[in-house]
């Protein structure tokens, strides 16, 4: 019953990921418009950022728990999740769906 409830999981957290990336491509979805944050915005969208970063990790440490993730694949998702962490730290809190060849070019180096 268990394996049932993580695979579950695992399929909604990967139509997410596909949704998410979905809505980046398709130009019929509206672009993020360009606008100043305040400081109290910023770090109340910081604040809800590392609630649902650090669920997220310890969803990762729970599935290397469990055997469904390796160690080494859970290092390298929890530190995709610090990376895009660091790039919406960067952009002041507002999601920039526009470069997605990024990932394919960090290989290349």
């Amino acid at each position: 019953m268990k394996k049932i409830g993580i695979i579950a999981t695992l399929i909604l957290l990967s139509f997410g990921v596909a949704f998410t990336s979905a809505a980046a491509q398709n130009p019929g979805i509206e672009e993020t418009k360009e606008v100043k944050l305040t400081e109290e915005q910023k770090n109340e969208l910081a604040k809800l950022y590392d609630e649902a970063f650090e669920k997220k990790k310890e969803i990762i440490s729970k599935y290397v728990e469990y055997g469904v993730f390796s160690e080494e694949k859970g290092s390298k998702l929890i530190e995709h999740i610090e990376s895009h962490y660091k790039k919406l730290e960067e952009n002041n809190y507002i999601p920039k769906y526009g470069n997605h060849n990024h990932h394919h070019e960090k290989g290349k180096q």
